[in-house]
């Protein structure tokens, strides 16, 4: 399957002497929910604005629809919708009027009915006569995402989306990204907000100090590098852990409360079962135990640190 973007040995350093990105090798995958995720400061919204056209690479190459988003600017532009961080538009225009110009702004014949139909999507039908500024945040959140696909873009890029607005345009813009990704459109997303990446990812990007560090099916991810963790809720406390159960490298919680296992769930011998027996023949009580598996962020989190190391 042929790349809707390819990036081939991406790097920018800016007039500062800050190298922001280092060798990128990206494929994003036609009709998929590609997030990319990092710390602040780690390349995002650079990488992001030089697929858009918006920053010139310092070396490397950009390819969006086979496209080069240098040399054949307008053709590969002309593919994509953007949604940045910022809200920025006119904001003594109309919400029909701005984002009637941004479909414009591509060369599109006007279509009347696809702006209806869109703007009854997100839920600014009612406000198609109000001016930018008479909006609150949430509703001018909406319009920007309105302005990314007034022009029926193929590719949309969302840029922290969700940050600051409140949990029903969330839901409404998880629904609309979902609607979307039926009708093919490839979805790129940045996000503070890791549960959103774990719940609506095919698949996962994390880049750090300005290199990918990790391109993972958010399920082989999940599958690959998540854990599973026994806790046991202790009849007694303990001061300390015994020496004879080093082994199992126990950690000792909740005042001396709780001791907690971490385990491969997918290995064919977890290791419970000697556990739980050799607790036993200890005098190790317990009166409850409970399992949960490691989280996106827990693993995001995880691989973050040992970058730094």
């Amino acid at each position: 399957m042929q790349a809707v973007i390819s990036i081939q040995q991406l790097s920018k350093t800016y007039a500062s002497g800050h190298p922001a990105l280092q060798d990128i090798n990206l494929d994003i995958r036609p009709g998929e929910i590609f997030a990319l995720l990092g710390p602040n400061g780690a390349g995002k919204t650079t990488l992001i604005s030089i697929i858009c056209g918006i920053v010139n690479p310092g070396s490397g190459r950009v390819l969006v629809g086979g496209q080069d988003i240098i040399k054949d600017y307008r053709a590969a532009r002309a593919q994509i919708g953007l949604v940045p961080q910022e809200l920025v538009s006119d904001v003594f225009e109309t919400v029909w009027a701005t984002v009637k110009f941004s479909r414009g702004l591509f060369g599109k014949k006007p279509n009347p009915a696809y702006l209806e139909q869109l703007l009854k999507d997100l839920s600014l039908w009612d406000k198609r006569d109000a001016k930018i500024f008479e909006l609150s945040g949430g509703m001018k959140r909406r319009v920007m995402i309105a302005k990314a696909l007034s022009h029926e873009p193929q590719i949309l890029f969302l840029d922290e989306p969700t940050a600051g607005v409140d949990v029903e345009l969330r839901r409404d813009m998880w629904n609309m990204v979902r609607g979307l990704r039926e009708r093919g459109v490839t979805i790129i997303l940045t996000t503070h907000y890791i549960e959103e990446a774990e719940e609506m990812a095919d698949r996962i990007g994390v880049i750090s100090k300005g290199q990918i560090i990790l391109v993972e099916d958010k399920q082989a991810l999940m599958h690959k590098l998540g854990k599973k963790q026994l806790t046991l809720h202790l009849q007694q406390p303990l001061a300390s852990i015994p020496a004879e159960l080093a082994r199992y490298a126990l950690e000792l919680t909740d005042d001396g409360h709780a001791l907690v296992f971490t385990f491969d769930a997918q290995s064919e011998h977890t290791g419970i079962a000697e556990l739980l027996k050799d607790l036993a023949q200890h005098g190790i009580d317990f009166k409850d135990l409970q399992s949960s598996q490691s989280s996106l962020e827990d693993i995001f989190v995880n691989l973050v640190q040992e970058s730094r190391r």
